[in-house]
């Protein structure tokens, strides 16, 4: 059944992005397709999903034109993987299995082509067919998601400072937490606010998206000292080469392991108060673990 959530997810998500993209044959061409290079590279749609599955606790079903919203989501995190990927940043040459953007289409178009997506993904959030009040709510919420302050930007900007030092745990959670878990984060709250979700259950789902989302952080670093680059996807070796901070660097992989778990753990009882609703997520919450390990 998970199975049939996952891939159903995958199709709805593509099919919004081939409808909300320009085509490849869209003048200037190359950075049309440099964007879909990228964004049609075999992604598994995790947090489109989640923002849909999080859409489902609160309505009770899937709401009408959620899948815009994942789709800019999707958009928001393909940017920001063509840009970790440049040279200036992690310098990788792989990613989802095929080459990375800068690599085929060169630095510059790999640049805009990431700026292009961030650009798109707010329009696109800017017509969610939602009330105008929800809206902004969601545009804010992914927006600080994506920034500087505890999100995704801040996290990468420490990321590259604490190389080659030894970091404590109070800096490699603010990593963690801002540049990965905030944009699951952002992804299971949008999903929340664009169904309706009262305060009370926004709390509820932050909680989880926090959660879950550190957890899939640990497991992934975990993998790149554990899976080779085939099962990878991407660079298997690229954190230690680079002295990244990472759990397993600081707590070793058992451990690290351990605390992804006790995450798992905590993801799940915030979901407790939704009942059955909520079952979906939290099998998605464990597949996302449970995957990697």
């Amino acid at each position: 059944m998970l199975n049939d959530t996952l891939e159903a997810g995958r199709e709805l998500t593509d099919a919004a992005l081939e409808r909300l993209l320009p085509p490849a044959t869209q003048h200037p061409v190359s950075i049309h397709r440099a964007m879909r290079h990228s964004v049609f590279a075999g992604g598994k749609r995790l947090r489109p999903i989640l923002c849909m599955e999080a859409g489902k606790v609160v309505a009770g079903f899937l709401p009408a034109g959620i899948e815009e919203l994942g789709a800019a989501l999707e958009m928001l995190h393909t940017y920001s993987l063509i840009h970790d990927d440049l040279p200036a940043l992690d310098n990788d040459d792989l990613r989802r299995g095929r080459p990375t953007c800068h690599k085929v289409f060169g630095e510059a178009i790999a640049i805009l082509a990431g700026d292009a997506l961030q650009t798109h993904a707010y329009e696109t959030l800017a017509r969610l067919r939602c009330p105008a009040e929800t809206r902004v709510r969601i545009i804010e919420e992914i927006a600080r998601g994506t920034g500087t302050v505890n999100g995704m930007i801040g996290g990468q900007v420490v990321d590259l400072e604490a190389e080659h030092t030894k970091p404590d745990l109070k800096m490699l959670e603010y990593i963690h937490r801002s540049k990965t878990a905030a944009l699951i984060t952002a992804s299971v709250v949008s999903g929340g606010l664009f169904a309706g979700a009262n305060d009370d259950a926004v709390e509820k789902l932050r909680t989880f998206g926090k959660s879950i989302g550190l957890a899939f952080q640990i497991v992934d670093d975990v993998l790149d000292v554990t899976q080779t680059s085939e099962q990878l996807g991407k660079t298997a070796g690229k954190d230690t080469a680079a002295e990244k901070a990472t759990y397993p660097a600081l707590f070793g992989i058992e451990k690290s392991l351990q605390k992804a778990d006790t995450l798992v753990d905590r993801a799940l009882s915030s979901l407790d108060t939704f009942g059955s609703r909520a079952d979906t997520l939290k099998a998605l919450a464990r597949f996302l673990v449970e995957r990697k390990k």
